[in-house]
């Protein structure tokens, strides 16, 4: 689960940027919190994102304790590529990981949050960022 600050912006990136899909939203009104749920496919296929906006919260510090989410995609460079090309921030370009070969990149959310890229050897079906 990821605190967010605008609602609309999370999913927003998460969708249009890094091409999952919104699977479901709730609200509750008595606590004043909205959910949405997103992923590239529905538990238990894959694992799902979950986004929660405390109304009137519009920022989190984000901890020392986190430190990113991973996706494996088919091609990190043309993910990078598209990621740019719909408004997103890539704060590390693809690349070897140091002392390795395995090819990775980073991107941030519009909250700050980290998201690394990791290219892999066979792609999974349900896989985003094609």
């Amino acid at each position: 689960m990821l605190r967010v600050g605008n609602f609309q912006r999370s999913i927003d990136f998460y969708t249009q940027v890094l091409g999952m899909k919104l699977l479901r939203t709730s609200e509750n009104p008595d606590y004043k919190y909205s959910l949405a749920f997103v992923g590239y496919a529905s538990n238990p296929e894959q694992a799902e994102i979950e986004l929660t906006y405390n109304w009137g919260v519009e920022s989190y510090e984000l901890g020392s304790a986190y430190g990113h989410i991973a996706l494996g995609v088919p091609d990190v460079y043309a993910a990078c590529d598209k990621i740019k090309a719909a408004g997103g921030h890539v704060t590390r370009e693809a690349g070897p990981v140091k002392g390795g070969t395995s090819v990775i990149a980073f991107v941030t959310d519009p909250d700050g949050y980290k998201i690394e890229l990791i290219q892999r050897a066979e792609q999974a079906t349900g896989s985003g960022l094609r």
